[in-house]
């Protein structure tokens, strides 16, 4: 028999990759990390002699899902200053606290309770845009999580660096020094089109093409961004950058709810991706994205939870129910964004965002092993006639039982093999206490 280090039985494995495909009574086998198989159960008990053997009846496995865009150490800041529009709630709250208090430190801790939540949800991977991502890499690799890590930029000096030159340094600088971590890639993240200048722009454009990364920043997030930019420009901030080369595949877009048809087209047209963070975009007031006409003109959509400063959730569960219902509300199409489509985004939407998609995403052979498994057990998920219909509108975080990123298991039996949650809760408690008394 053919020696792997995990087989993995369930009743469902719905790998993503064949678009709709729903396999019952699956295992996956896992060997270095990969998975090597996914075949009948029958048949690959037959074949395969594992080191460690887990039986999952009533359970769904799935790709590990990916957080297109979030900042995990605002954590910290959950609840901090709710109920305010975007522009309030930056430049009154947020960036006041982020000057007072944000430093290696704070990242570190912060990163790593977002960590947890997210493991504990079957999020796999996530997409991180915030200031010392070396302190986010730490945390990340601590916890055994895969990230893609922003190299932030923006024009006005923070703790972390003192001007976008000295932005781009550190991050290029950490992205060298990181090259050989697997779990570890990065992306340029410029913050705004309204905190970053056309000459950082056009640096950006270079080290994307050079170094073949992705660029991920916020775009036509609200109205008023629109409207401010075009007065100030001439022009809306998708036009804008187009004129300095950087709509393209590299790019994505965070929330583009503001989007009129000829620039869904033109993204369309260049391969860009969106990332949709439908929860954030309500609570902060943005608006919904049209994500509707976004998928019909065969946009890449993924799915990010933002901060937990700006949805209180890092809850991916919840981002592919919204997106779904929000899809099919605003367009008048009960058929926009079904459940598969849901998931899609959830998982190689976001992994072909970030250029992951070869690496993770669904469950093929020769992939990353980085798989949750849902109990979709216990009467309020009965019956089942889809076990994806469920995913997306039936099962929350809380019945995610079992997650492994690259074939090691992060999360067993609900509980978290790498970090230590009281001593995170109590981290968290004494950054509150910092922030409540200081803000």
């Amino acid at each position: 028999m053919e020696p792997v280090d995990t087989l993995i039985d369930a009743r469902w494995v719905i790998p993503v990759e064949p678009a709709g495909t729903v396999l019952e009574n699956h295992s996956v086998a896992i060997r270095d990390g990969l998975v090597v198989a996914v075949l009948p159960t029958e048949e690959a008990q037959a074949r395969f002699t594992a080191n460690s053997h887990v039986v999952l009846d009533g359970h769904a496995l799935i790709p590990g899902l990916v957080n297109l865009h979030t900042h995990a150490a605002m954590s910290l800041m959950r609840g901090l200053a709710d109920d305010l529009p975007l522009m309030t709630w930056l430049q009154e709250h947020i960036w006041p606290a982020e000057a007072k208090h944000v430093n290696y430190e704070f990242v570190e801790a912060g990163t790593l309770l977002a960590c947890a939540e997210m493991l504990r949800g079957g999020i796999t991977c996530m997409n991180d845009m915030y200031f010392f991502p070396e302190a986010a890499a730490q945390a990340a690799l601590a916890a055994g999580m895969r990230a893609s890590l922003g190299m932030v930029v923006i024009e006005f000096p923070t703790s972390y660096a003192s001007d976008p030159d000295d932005y781009l340094a550190k991050g290029l600088a950490l992205r060298d020094a990181l090259r050989h971590e697997p779990l570890i890639s990065f992306c340029l993240a410029p913050h705004a089109p309204y905190t970053v200048s056309d000459t950082s722009f056009e640096k950006i454009g270079r080290y994307a093409e050079e170094l073949g990364l992705p660029v991920h920043l916020h775009l036509h997030e609200t109205a008023d961004e629109v409207q401010n930019e075009t007065a100030k420009t001439g022009m809306r901030p998708v036009e804008r950058l187009r004129k300095l080369g950087l709509i393209g595949p590299q790019l994505i877009a965070v929330h583009a709810v503001h989007l009129n048809a000829e620039e869904i087209g033109l993204l369309a047209k260049h391969g860009a991706s969106i990332a949709h963070c439908p929860s954030s975009n309500l609570k902060l007031g943005s608006g919904i994205a049209p994500v509707a006409q976004l998928l019909e003109a065969g946009v890449n959509v993924g799915l990010g939870t933002d901060g937990a400063a700006s949805n209180n959730r890092l809850d991916m569960f919840a981002e592919m129910r919204l997106a779904a219902l929000l899809a099919k509300g605003s367009s008048g199409n009960a058929q926009a964004m079904p459940a598969h489509a849901a998931l899609h985004a959830a998982t190689l939407g976001g992994a072909r965002a970030l250029g992951l998609d070869g690496k993770i995403g669904s469950l093929l052979p020769g992939k990353a092993a980085d798989i949750a498994a849902i109990d979709l057990r216990g009467p309020e998920l009965q019956p089942i006639y889809d076990p994806v219909s469920h995913l997306v509108y039936a099962v929350g975080r809380e019945h995610v039982t079992n997650v492994w990123v690259a074939g090691q298991r992060v999360v067993n039996a609900l509980q978290l093999a790498r970090l230590d949650l009281p001593r995170l809760e109590s981290s968290a408690r004494l950054w509150q206490n910092r922030l409540r008394n200081q803000v």
